[in-house]
């Protein structure tokens, strides 16, 4: 979907904000005019006190009356791409392509607008004028600001030519897993500091997660339940929805997870923990990768099915029996080449992918 798909309905936006009495022209250029928006500036709650109303300002490289006034239209210069329109040749300004196509797509009111917190102002704040211009209602309901990415003690930015791409780290071998869960460890209001330890350290996080599961899955427990597990499950059920009803405190709620996890992982090793206690502690996982989506891989890996992997840890279990370690060894490596990786336990053989 492309800005330059909706040009006519930017076009027809803006002829009706003028036909409303929220534009003028200068220059060739249209301007929406903040002095007939009284409520701009709720969002960002910036100070205008240093800028004067009425007094004609060059910016933007284009006159117009008020300092806070933003081009919705602008008149070309040579050699910018243009387009004929209702309201004249020329290129939409910054804004209007953000509220044109969200109110066409989404409707006139969002539930949640997202965004940098560099672009409270001026752009949020104008998508606000112009779109509630338009239609006469909320523009947004909620509006989740988030801090930047950190790269070596400065902000990520092309300007700066101090940035990686999703595409650069995963060919350094990592996980989509991984980097979903290092975006979410710090909450949205707070600067990420990317450094050269974050990834591996994610990584480590996200396995001993897909341990604890898998452990739950293929333990064998004594039957019965330890009450004191099925409270504290609970309590960690709290405290995670809790931490993600508070603004979205992503840090807490992996908090809550990882001490239910240390709780659950030394109870199992004292044999606490009993077979009535693994729904429980499976559903509380259910409910964490709904939000957090790390514990299964995000694609597979291996090009074997399930039953092909089952059948080959059976031959393999089969020539550990008869002594054939060679055999043994050799379907190890078959299957850690395609992503699938064994532990030996007391119960047996499990396995999983990468």
């Amino acid at each position: 979907m492309r800005a330059t798909d909706h040009i006519q309905d930017m076009a027809a936006a803006i002829q009706k904000l003028t036909e409303k009495g929220f534009t003028y022209e200068s220059d060739g250029s249209i301007y929406f005019r903040i002095a007939s928006f009284p409520g701009y500036g709720k969002l960002s709650h910036a100070d205008f006190s240093g800028i004067r109303a009425g007094v004609r300002v060059e910016a933007d490289r284009y006159e117009k009356d008020d300092a806070r006034d933003f081009a919705l239209w602008k008149a070309l210069k040579p050699g910018e791409p243009g387009w004929d329109t209702v309201i004249g040749r020329g290129r939409p300004g910054w804004h209007i392509e953000c509220s044109v196509m969200a109110m066409k797509y989404l409707g006139a009111t969002l539930d949640i607008h997202a965004g940098g917190v560099d672009l409270t102002f001026p752009h949020h704040e104008n998508e606000i004028a112009q779109s509630e211009a338009l239609s006469g209602k909320p523009f947004s309901r909620f509006w989740l600001h988030a801090e930047h990415l950190i790269l070596s003690g400065e902000v990520m930015s092309k300007s700066l030519g101090n940035f990686i791409t999703l595409r650069d780290v995963l060919a350094q071998g990592y996980r989509p897993e991984a980097i979903r869960y290092l975006l979410t460890s710090v909450p949205y209001r707070k600067k990420l500091n990317f450094t050269a330890d974050s990834l591996p350290s994610a990584e480590t996080a996200v396995e001993r997660l897909r341990n604890f599961k898998l452990r739950l899955e293929t333990d064998k427990y004594a039957e019965g339940v330890n009450q004191s597990l099925i409270e504290r499950t609970q309590q960690a059920t709290t405290r995670f929805e809790e931490a993600l009803d508070d603004d979205l405190n992503t840090a807490e709620a992996l908090a809550a997870a990882f001490e239910l996890v240390r709780d659950a992982n030394s109870a199992m090793d004292a044999g606490g923990f009993l077979a009535s206690n693994v729904a429980p502690a499976l559903e509380f996982l259910r409910r964490f990768d709904a939000i957090f989506d790390v514990l299964r891989p995000t694609q597979q890996e291996s090009g074997l099915g399930d039953a092909q992997v089952e059948a080959l840890i059976e031959e393999r279990n089969q020539a550990r029996q008869t002594r054939n370690f060679a055999r043994s060894d050799e379907i190890r490596k078959q299957l850690l080449e395609q992503g699938v990786v064994l532990e030996d336990t007391k119960e047996g053989t499990r396995w999983k992918r990468k």
